[in-house]
């Protein structure tokens, strides 16, 4: 049974729950331990108790501590990678790739910690010096997704630690397992007791605990659009620092000046690997008249050829559906849109395998209004709409024509389309002739409108939300 992490003590829950293989449900992962509010309450008094003396240690300490854990799981990647993917069903290749990337994320934070910039100023005033200094803000709550159980959580941790914070994380109930893992090497890395600690559990016992308790001083949450507004509403009122995102519509669009592809690459990429299961993937596909019928042909041969199957086989290129719940919803936007009266391509099928598990074929429809239902809520799943458009202003505005505004693809080789689009796009990313999902590292992660509220995530931006400013005057 895996413990949560309570004040540097591993610590079993009153309860436990099942991590269940998507690929193949027969196989239990492990079990994992379900906090109560006793356990929640422990964890953040022991983050409010480690708060101050972190907050005031040395950057080298810091520094050490991240890359110690950056270092650990890049030289695990693989086993870790595998791991992942048998808990949330991307392939081990995705799952590997995964793992790295949050090994990255915490040697970058590792640097970023000696690296805390401030500005010393003149005064209009004779005599007096002015300098502005960043400070951790003190406890911090994290609560992270299901789809990305490696790196949401580095994104988050890595930051947070480096700036000086004490956290509380909570990862997702659905896949425990990768969170974990990272917890246990947090846990040998050097950090004082009560400086991290992990709660596994519901979001309604430790997420609401979070929200609720004054000492908490900023929640960082991933997840949907309705829990992201409830924690706003909460945090406002109590005066909480917080930084949410949410959820993606996202478009990408084919002109007709396009490399086809190149196009068809970049689509297939972002509305079905990772099976579709990410919030900057393109689900609505908006392709110029002109060349419509030649591209969907193109992308229809594709799709087809898209091999779905148990997350570890070496030709599989989809994974299953995380869990039962998912592939219902995935199957209800697609019953949805056959209703509404899209044609019906290719896929949307659930499948069977050598393994029990829920697998669903890809699925592409044609002749989109974006107006559909389907075409305006996310589906989170393999299903791409294609939707037709007159001209590139009609294609911009069927783009942005969406309450979300997380990521923004275009394809086209024309750079005055391509400039024009990177400016007029209303979404925090922007990618011109590359898949709309896939962002480095080391830049800021993040959207606009219903997609995201609060500073960015990632890279040195992620010190908006982890730190305070604090303006300083002295005069000799």
């Amino acid at each position: 049974m895996h413990a949560n992490y309570i004040a540097g003590q591993w610590a079993e829950g009153p309860s436990q729950r099942s991590n269940i293989n998507p690929s193949d449900t027969r196989d239990q992962i492990g079990r994992y331990a379900q906090a109560d509010l006793n356990q929640v309450e422990q964890a953040i008094e022991a983050a409010h108790t480690g708060a101050p003396a972190w907050g005031l240690s040395s950057p080298q300490q810091r520094a050490d501590v991240l890359d110690k854990i950056g270092s650990e799981i890049l030289a695990r990647k693989e086993e870790f990678g595998e791991l992942l993917s048998r808990e949330e069903g991307k392939t081990r290749p995705e799952g590997i790739g995964e793992f790295a990337r949050a090994g990255a994320i915490f040697k970058f934070f590792a640097q970023e910690a000696l690296r805390l910039r401030g500005d010393k100023l003149a005064s209009v005033r004779p005599g007096l010096e002015v300098e502005v200094t960043r400070e951790p803000i003190g406890v911090v709550g994290l609560i992270t997704p299901w789809n990305f159980p490696a790196a949401i959580p580095a994104w988050k941790i890595a930051p947070a630690l480096a700036y000086g914070n004490a956290v509380v994380f909570k990862p997702a109930e659905l896949v425990p397992g990768s969170a974990w893992a990272i917890s246990e090497i947090i846990s040998r890395s050097g950090l004082p007791a009560g400086v991290f600690n992990l709660v596994m559990g519901p979001g309604s016992v430790v997420g609401q605990a979070l929200l609720s308790d004054a000492r908490i001083d900023g929640l960082s949450f991933t997840g949907s659009e309705g829990t992201g507004a409830r924690i706003a509403q909460a945090a406002v009122q109590r005066g909480a620092k917080f930084q949410l995102e949410m959820g993606g519509k996202n478009p990408c669009v084919v002109l007709d000046d396009a490399d086809l592809d190149t196009a068809v690459n970049c689509v297939v990429q972002s509305a079905f690997f990772s099976t579709g299961q990410r919030c900057t993937a393109a689900s609505r596909i908006i392709v110029q008249k002109s060349i419509y019928a030649q591209f969907l042909e193109r992308l229809a041969a594709a799709t087809r050829s898209l091999r779905v199957g148990h997350a570890l086989a070496a030709d599989t290129q989809i994974g299953p559906v995380v869990d039962e719940s998912q592939l219902a919803q995935d199957l209800h936007y697609i019953a949805m849109a056959k209703a509404e009266g899209a044609r019906h391509i290719c896929g949307g099928e659930q499948l069977k395998a050598d393994t029990p598990g829920h697998f669903l074929s890809p699925a592409l429809f044609a002749d989109c209004d974006n107006r559909m239902q389907h075409c305006q809520e996310e589906i989170f799943g393999p299903v791409a709409s294609v939707i037709p458009a007159d001209n590139y202003e009609h294609a911009l505005s069927l783009a942005n024509d969406t309450p979300f505004g997380l990521s923004s693809g275009i394809c086209t080789t024309s750079l005055k389309h391509a400039t024009h689009f990177k400016r007029h796009a209303q979404a925090g990313m922007v990618m011109v002739n590359v898949p709309t999902a896939g962002v480095d590292y080391h830049v800021p992660f993040g959207g606009r409108k219903a997609s995201s509220m609060g500073s960015r995530e990632q890279g040195t931006y992620a010190a908006e939300f982890f730190t305070t400013v604090k303006t300083t005057y002295l005069q000799a």
